[in-house]
């Protein structure tokens, strides 16, 4: 998920109340979160890197429909290539994340996920030579043991399924672009960018697709449940969500969105045990809590700093 953010709003505009953007961007938290059942019930009819190209495909079609104007006055060659770097990222990412939740649970796979935040100032002390500060080595520290604790079973054997070390080298990839979009979108048209990424990551998924999994059943798309999963992931979690985050960062304080955006992973495990009945073990609770404890540690240090 992009931490960017785009301009304010236009001189002449009645401004936005700040609660509204708040609870604009807890809302999309929520959305998130819900997002996770929803795609592993699709993943019983859509291979993962289909689904995503699917996702992604439609997606960048109706991001650039609503956006054709900003795109048409600021897309260029630089655009193109680091909207591509970007869309390569995060195509990855997503498709990686996607093949981990077809072999783990909804909750897992988000709590997993949400270790890119404690992973991202390790990559930017690569990419900038900025040291990670000492609230940064005790969010990694408090990561591991949470992941220790939702790995290990009662008698300490490691209990991480393939999907489960997929989700952690789609964290890595969650990073890594988080990395570059801070890089990129200083000097380059966010919403440009995100259509561009978009698209390229339309193009890795089905290129994925194409080459490792099996086309989906045409008549598949005769279920309407199919048609609201994807109605879902594209037009709200896509679409709105990806919208609304931008614009929502541009008016709430950076740590202050952070928190609520990281509230994904709650609402995740929220929806897992109520819609997919997902059973959290005490032991796995608390691993659960120390992950999102860490995840809150060097958001506020990251974002207090910015």
């Amino acid at each position: 998920m992009d931490r960017a953010v785009t301009r304010g709003a236009r001189p002449g505009r009645r401004a936005v109340p700040q609660w509204a953007w708040k609870v604009a961007l807890a809302f999309s938290a929520a959305i998130w979160g819900g997002s996770f059942v929803v795609m592993k019930d699709t993943l019983d009819v859509i291979p993962p890197a289909w689904l995503m190209g699917i996702r992604f495909l439609v997606s960048a079609l109706i991001v650039g429909a609503l956006f054709w104007r900003t795109l048409r006055d600021n897309f260029d060659l630089s655009h193109l290539v680091m909207g591509t770097i970007l869309g390569v990222a995060s195509g990855s990412a997503f498709v990686v994340q996607n093949i981990g939740l077809d072999d783990t649970t909804p909750g897992r796979n988000a709590f997993l996920t949400a270790t890119y935040c404690v992973m991202v100032p390790f990559f930017n002390w690569a990419v900038t030579r900025r040291r990670p500060e000492a609230n940064n080595l005790v969010a990694a520290a408090l990561a591991i043991v949470g992941v220790g604790l939702v790995a290990l079973g009662d008698d300490l054997s490691l209990i991480m399924s393939g999907g489960d070390w997929l989700t952690l080298a789609a964290a890595a990839l969650f990073a890594v672009h988080i990395v570059l979009v801070a890089r990129f979108s200083s000097a380059h048209d966010v919403m440009t960018l995100t259509v561009v990424q978009l698209a390229v990551s339309a193009l890795v998924a089905l290129g994925t697709a194409a080459l490792t999994e099996t086309p989906p059943d045409p008549a598949i798309f005769s279920s309407a449940d199919v048609w609201l999963s994807l109605a879902y992931l594209v037009l709200l979690s896509s679409c709105v969500c990806m919208v609304v985050q931008n614009l929502g960062q541009a008016h709430v304080p950076p740590a202050q969105a952070s928190l609520l955006l990281s509230l994904e992973s709650v609402f995740a495990v929220a929806s897992s045990v109520i819609f997919y009945h997902e059973l959290v073990t005490p032991r796995i609770a608390v691993g659960f809590g120390t992950i999102f404890v860490a995840v809150l540690v060097s958001e506020l240090l990251v974002r207090r700093r910015d």
